[in-house]
């Protein structure tokens, strides 16, 4: 490369686009020609579907009728399928929508290990305690059963009769050796414990709305069958129940 070349390239400039004026700073950054460009593309796209759309409209037959018309409405700017034969709640809807059957009853496969691990933990002992049964003594003589013993009888302390479970004898009372607990400490295991009835509350509601869609989304496939006859409703879907059919029985060949 010969010197005078050199020194031509080291004298040339660098091009910088043209920034914003001070006297313009508030109205943002000045738009540069590759904005321009996307802008410009995105303006003509949407004229040439409004152009396309008006086309449609004037070519169409003002006496023309669609069930769709009917059978179908937009709600909260959402475009939704009417269904008169169901009545879902919005949960229910939305997860029929966006989910398939599969993941349904996956879901539901885990919520039901996790409440059989709930319940193995916590062995439902309140529940045995406040339901009501009956436990029958046989005694040989009135004498004996109007000096009848509830505790000696069945060797336990008397605080301890209310109890259907976890009810030690007097023997074992007297080997066991009890921890001393403050009212601080039995308030905090009261309340985990009632935080986890809780949870398997919620757990079994949680179980019962998901198996309510798998039977819906169930019998949305079976509808959908072109082979078989259309069957007869013989009850309408709630939101706790999904809607019954029946079929009439083809004999197979």
């Amino acid at each position: 490369m010969s010197s005078w070349k050199k020194a031509a390239k080291a004298t040339q400039k660098t091009h910088r686009e043209r920034h914003q004026p001070e006297a313009r700073k508030h109205l943002g950054l000045l738009e540069k020609k590759k904005d321009y460009i996307a802008r410009a593309r995105d303006y003509q796209e949407k004229q040439q579907t409004l152009k396309l759309l008006r086309k449609r409209a004037l070519n169409k037959n003002p006496d023309e009728f669609y069930f769709h018309m009917i059978n179908s409405k937009i709600e909260n700017g959402v475009h939704r399928e009417k269904n008169k034969n169901d009545t879902s709640t919005f949960e229910q809807i939305q997860l029929m929508e966006t989910q398939d059957m599969r993941y349904v009853a996956h879901k539901r496969t885990i919520e039901a290990k996790k409440i059989d691990k709930l319940q193995s933990q916590l062995h439902m002992i309140d529940v045995a305690n406040e339901t009501p049964n009956k436990h029958t003594f046989f005694v040989d003589s009135s004498e004996e059963a109007k000096n009848f013993d509830l505790a000696k009888r069945l060797d336990t302390h008397p605080a301890l009769l209310s109890r259907r479970t976890n009810r030690p004898k007097l023997s074992r009372l007297k080997d066991m050796k009890l921890p001393d607990i403050d009212e601080k400490t039995l308030n905090k295991i009261e309340q985990q414990k009632h935080m986890a009835y809780m949870e398997l509350q919620k757990r079994i509601n949680r179980e019962q709305e998901l198996t309510i869609v798998q039977q819906k989304l169930e019998m949305q496939k079976a509808l959908k069958d072109k082979k078989v006859t259309k069957p007869k409703l013989i009850s309408k879907g709630t939101k706790n129940s999904a809607p019954l059919y029946k079929w009439k029985y083809e004999r197979k060949r």
